[in-house]
């Protein structure tokens, strides 16, 4: 039985945003869908009708990443950064800064997953350069997108999907 589970979002200090939302799967699972491309781009998309067609992850300490999604106009967004910690399959942070910036600065993210009796806490912390970066952030409609993003997940999880296929 899958019990449903809401994106809870805060503020700590006065530049974090701190996000967590628990999925019903094991943390190696959750790890898998955050650093396999084909996995991401089935999840990671923000609100409906967006699409993820590049996506390049690397899973090594001072290597770039980037994404590039494109939305239901045609009209696309990218946005990649520096991978900074990698510690499967527990630990992953990075930088983010957007190819068309719409806040100042760079964040820096952190991903974290804990495992409890078979379900998985991420805890995702975003960390901006200023107040002010941080609350335009806020004030985005960022929630809804990662909302969005995360019940997909959750529902990826659920349907097995990041299972290998013999085991489906």
């Amino acid at each position: 039985m899958s019990t449903a589970s809401t994106l809870k979002l805060t503020v700590r200090g006065d530049r974090e945003i701190v996000m967590t939302r628990v999925f019903d799967a094991p943390r190696t699972l959750v790890w898998d869908a955050f650093t396999k491309p084909e996995l991401l781009q089935r999840w990671l998309l923000g609100p409906p009708g967006w699409s993820m067609p590049v996506c390049q992850v690397t899973q090594k300490v001072g290597e770039r990443y980037r994404y590039v999604w494109r939305g239901p106009d045609g009209k696309q967004m990218g946005m990649g950064g520096v991978i900074r910690e990698f510690t499967p399959p527990e630990r992953m942070v990075g930088t983010e800064k957007f190819d068309e910036p719409w806040y100042p600065g760079e964040a820096l993210v952190t991903v974290e997953l804990a495992e409890e009796n078979g379900r998985t806490i991420l805890t995702q912390t975003l960390r901006y350069e200023s107040r002010d970066a941080r609350d335009m952030v806020l004030k985005s409609g960022m929630e809804g997108g990662v909302a969005a993003s995360y019940d997909r997940l959750a529902e990826m999880l659920a349907a097995g999907v990041t299972q290998p296929a013999s085991r489906r």
